[in-house]
């Protein structure tokens, strides 16, 4: 009874050092990682006491586990030696009686210590067996996810995408939080070859609208639709090959900055079309003064954040995509270059290939030339129109508009 137990307890013991053992590691990463604001705000003793804490969890635990493994190791030894005497004692008087042999007497004994000794190792190996168990219960949980939908269905793949983006009654809402929406009954359209611009607050649901258009998440309800298709239909492998995402935090893998450009384009790239993509991201000059240019290794600590910006935004402009999504990807440039990258953002819709492109940004300057403005405040779209009508409007936008003109003055 004990025995098994004691197998519960170790599996459950287990997953909890798996567990206490990774929030360990998570806290020291993160505070690693983040090593110049925890030094910047005097708060390293306070993350060396949550590390602490999760370390001194882990010991109570780990003892605990090994204080029950050494009762069961002494029950056991204690049996077994006992009974070795036991039957040492009951045999040798069946000797003594004549009742069995020198040589029986023998047999029994080896029998009984093989016996005891498989059984020893039985215990031992199902034991191992019921921590292991324990310590990879959410491995074997990931394993028997199975994969989304999208990756698995074959969609439409199009024989031309315009560009063309409709919303039609979309809401959206986090599975953890279904009486918060996130985003409720968007219906609005985008034409083919247009730049549009989304603005609004902080939290107004700006970013969600790309992610659903991503389709990293699947709307709550309602439907998306890229040139009269739902969203859903489409092979969504072959509909990202024609779609740039730039983010506000631009992620740079850690190869050259020529390798970073031309990251996830097609492979008969050509030096010139990587440099043509760099100026008119803004990047070269600065690219080509780096002691080893475009050979350069990127290292976080070496670039500054516009300059990561520039060399994503290079990225999402050699691609050639028909759709191009930025989320703030001018949030870290200085104004001269914002302007700049903004005349050639605006440029890429007057080439021959259509192109959609779609921008979010709190800064409305970079709103003000878009063939269409949308305002989003909770969830939802309340105006729309370009810089002019909105203006007129004197929403929203307008207010924003002022406000922000107040502070540059």
């Amino acid at each position: 009874m004990y025995f098994f137990c004691l197998n519960r307890y170790q599996r459950k013991a287990a997953k909890l050092i798996q567990d206490f053992t990774a929030c360990a590691n998570d806290v020291a990463l993160e505070t690693l990682s983040s090593i110049r604001t925890v030094r910047a705000y005097g708060t390293g003793k306070r993350e060396f006491g949550r590390y602490k804490q999760w370390l001194q969890s882990l010991a109570v635990i780990t003892l605990r586990e090994n204080m029950a493994s050494g009762f069961w190791d002494l029950i056991f030894s204690s049996l077994y030696r006992f009974m070795q005497i036991f039957a040492v004692l009951l045999v040798g008087l069946s000797v003594l009686r004549s009742h069995v042999t020198v040589e029986q007497l023998t047999k029994y004994v080896l029998y009984c210590e093989w016996l005891i000794y498989a059984t020893w190792r039985m215990t031992n190996s199902l034991t191992s067996l019921l921590q292991s168990i324990g310590a990879s219960e959410q491995i074997f949980q990931l394993i028997n996810l199975l994969p989304s939908d999208q990756f698995l269905a074959k969609g439409v793949k199009l024989h031309r995408l315009a560009g063309h983006i409709q919303f039609a009654n979309v809401s959206f809402y986090y599975p953890a939080r279904t009486m918060m929406p996130v985003l409720e009954h968007l219906d609005f359209s985008i034409e083919e070859n247009q730049v549009v611009a989304i603005v609004g607050l902080s939290g107004s649901g700006k970013s969600t609208l790309l992610n659903l258009l991503l389709r990293l998440y699947e709307p709550s309800s309602g439907q998306i639709y890229i040139d009269g298709f739902p969203l859903k239909e489409l092979d969504i492998r072959w509909l990202r090959q024609n779609i740039s995402y730039v983010a506000q935090e631009s992620h740079l893998f850690h190869m050259d900055i020529k390798s970073n450009i031309k990251y996830g384009c097609p492979g008969n790239i050509k030096q010139e079309d990587i440099e043509r993509a760099a100026k008119k991201a803004y990047a070269h000059d600065f690219i080509s003064s780096l002691p080893n240019g475009y050979e350069t290794l990127v290292d976080d600590n070496a670039l500054s954040g516009g300059q990561k910006q520039r060399i994503a935004l290079a990225r999402a402009i050699l691609r050639d995509p028909v759709i191009m999504i930025l989320d703030e990807a001018t949030s870290a440039l200085d104004s001269e270059s914002e302007h700049y990258i903004q005349e050639s953002l605006y440029a890429l819709k007057d080439e021959s290939k259509t192109r959609t492109i779609i921008i979010i940004s709190h800064r409305l300057s970079t709103a003000k030339a878009a063939d269409k403005i949308f305002v989003m405040d909770d969830g939802g779209i309340i105006e729309m129109g370009d810089h002019e009508e909105l203006m007129l409007k004197d929403g929203l936008y307008a207010k924003l508009n002022k406000i922000q003109a107040n502070i540059l003055t």
